[in-house]
């Protein structure tokens, strides 16, 4: 059964915010994600960590997201990294070698510090 779309932020230190995402990223709420990450740059949050092992599925338009929110972030001066990343979508990264420019923890791994 898949869960409701829901996003959760934590203000986890200086410039530094956590959003915690449960459901499907497709194109109905892969905007929610867009305007909730560059609303937290814009408020000075320019490291972002999207933890993402409640995340049941992500088609192109969630992983446009993710890469907008990573330019972004960049451009910014700051950073975009993923945690608890499920194995279909750690596939998705790897086929597009976005995980090669984002750094990635897989579900069961460490939780990277967004630098």
């Amino acid at each position: 059964m898949t869960k409701a779309f829901h996003l959760d932020v934590r203000h986890t230190g200086a410039g530094h915010a956590l959003i915690v995402i449960s459901g499907e990223l497709d194109p109905v709420t892969a905007p929610r994600l867009r305007e909730q990450g560059m609303s937290l740059l814009a408020e000075g949050f320019p490291n972002l960590l999207l933890e993402m092992s409640e995340v049941d599925f992500c088609d192109s338009s969630g992983l446009s997201v993710v890469i907008a929110l990573w330019q972004q972030a960049h451009a910014s001066g700051g950073s975009l990294a993923l945690a608890a990343v499920p194995a279909r979508l750690s596939r998705l990264l790897r086929m597009t070698a976005m995980d090669t420019l984002i750094p990635v923890r897989h579900v069961g791994g460490s939780v990277p510090e967004p630098s």
